[in-house]
């Protein structure tokens, strides 16, 4: 049984996701693959963090992963804070 003939089996508990996606059960909230809807990929540097696409490499509240944050007042580089 697939998610297009029955989209509900994606709401099972056991289910990697709520969202079906070419026949593919998936979270479009944390899918690299389907970031905010089906087929929307994130691209090398990126992360799917709550539907959007962010760089992880430089965005000081997603430092090498979705809500890593930097300490006030420094930066993101290449995913890690104040790197140096």
């Amino acid at each position: 049984m697939t998610c297009d003939n029955v989209p509900r089996v994606c709401r099972a508990s056991d289910s990697p996701g709520p969202d079906c996606c070419r026949k593919q059960c998936v979270n479009v909230m944390t899918d690299n693959q389907n970031c905010g809807q089906c087929g929307k990929k994130c691209r090398f540097g990126q992360a799917c963090c709550g539907g959007n696409r962010v760089n992880v490499m430089y965005d000081p509240k997603n430092c090498g992963g979705c809500n890593k944050r930097c300490k006030k007042g420094s930066f993101c580089q290449y995913g890690m804070c104040s790197y140096a």
